[in-house]
């Protein structure tokens, strides 16, 4: 058990430092490419980014799964679990968005309300974490546990920026 928690460990480092290059590169973009093919490259890197982070939430929660044996927290659990399809869910959705032509203003109405739902989701799913950390806390002071949390926040905290970038991006074209 103690080794594939390891092994998990490992996996989970190796992907937050993949994002972290992304996240520089992204950067590096932004200085000197045009941003149509930044536009694009964001998203879909917050594409891949939302799928990593749910095989990796998936990959936890199962073995949380595994460990806890109350009904509350496995509610919990699964709640999470629909946050993070929910948020798939919209990702599509912009995508859909930017691809069809509206009328500017309808469009830009959209695009506020999706980005208000997204922010609410998305603090939601920071609720649900830190609800989780504690649970997991008060049920096992184990360091596998508390490394595989933080790596998890840290995966949240990442998520967030992309979002802000994006959004960001988003604000920029319209204005434009």
């Amino acid at each position: 058990m103690v080794m594939r928690n390891m092994m998990m460990m490992k996996k989970n480092r190796m992907m937050i430092t993949m994002m972290m290059v992304m996240m520089i590169t992204i950067i590096i973009m932004m200085k000197s490419m045009m941003m149509m093919m930044l536009m694009m490259m964001t998203i879909m890197m917050m594409v891949m980014m939302v799928l990593l982070l749910m095989i990796i939430m998936m990959m936890m929660l199962l073995l949380l799964m595994k460990k806890m044996k109350r009904r509350r927290m496995r509610k919990r659990v699964m709640m999470l679990l629909m946050l993070l399809l929910l948020m798939m869910m919209m990702m599509v959705m912009m995508m859909m968005m930017r691809r069809r032509r509206r009328s500017r203003r309808r469009r830009r109405r959209i695009m506020m309300m999706m980005m208000m739902v997204m922010m609410m989701m998305m603090m939601m799913m920071m609720m649900m974490m830190m609800m989780m950390m504690m649970m997991m806390m008060m049920m096992m002071m184990m360091m596998m546990m508390m490394m595989m949390m933080m790596m998890m926040m840290m995966m949240m905290m990442m998520m967030m920026m992309m979002m802000m970038m994006m959004m960001m991006m988003m604000m920029m074209k319209m204005m434009i």
